[in-house]
């Protein structure tokens, strides 16, 4: 007899993410979000290690939104990832998720895209960006990004962060963030000891 499968509708998510998540054809919970998300919203740290295409955007994606205030139009959640392939696709996926959550705003940051045109749409409000550590980086310098407000970091494909050489980068961005209260999570294919 095989594992039961935690249906997404049994996990205590917002009825809206649950909506849009059926929507994009899923119904069981892969075992990483499966472990993932509990854990998530009780607000505790996370390492979650997991291949990919196993799902982990949905492990993060799915809690940071249910944990946004929608009432507040300030910065509360920051994805990084290696690559702006990755921002992008993990923004776009995050976009999905929160088709129903009407005023919820997520916004992609990374480099080879016009600066200016971010700035703007950061000026426009967003609760949560997905950014490459450079151009994140680039905004936090700039005080485009205010990040009093945040509480949740997720670091997406850690090991490759970790390996590119942007630990220097990660360290400076996390302590414009307050860590009173903040949660942070991992994710990653394989888990580095640093």
């Amino acid at each position: 007899m095989g594992e039961l499968l935690v249906r997404y509708e049994e996990s205590g998510i917002d009825e809206r993410i649950l909506r849009a998540v059926e929507e994009m054809g899923f119904v069981h919970m892969t075992p990483i979000q499966e472990k993932a998300i509990p854990v998530f919203l009780e607000g505790r740290d996370v390492i979650g290690q997991a291949q990919t295409g196993t799902g982990k955007t949905a492990a993060f994606g799915i809690p940071m939104l249910q944990k946004i205030d929608e009432e507040d139009r300030s910065l509360q959640g920051m994805i990084l990832c290696p690559t702006r392939e990755l921002a992008m696709q993990a923004a776009q996926q995050l976009r999905q998720f929160a088709k129903y959550m009407h005023n919820i705003r997520v916004l992609a940051v990374y480099g080879g895209q016009d600066i200016n045109r971010q700035i703007k749409a950061l000026k426009g409000g967003a609760q949560i960006i997905v950014g490459t550590p450079g151009r994140v980086m680039d905004h936090l310098r700039r005080k485009t990004i205010r990040c009093d407000a945040i509480h949740t970091v997720v670091l997406d494909e850690a090991d490759e962060m970790l390996n590119m050489g942007f630990r220097d980068d990660i360290e400076t961005i996390l302590e414009y963030i307050p860590a009173e209260g903040r949660q942070t999570i991992l994710f990653s294919a394989t888990m580095p000891k640093p």
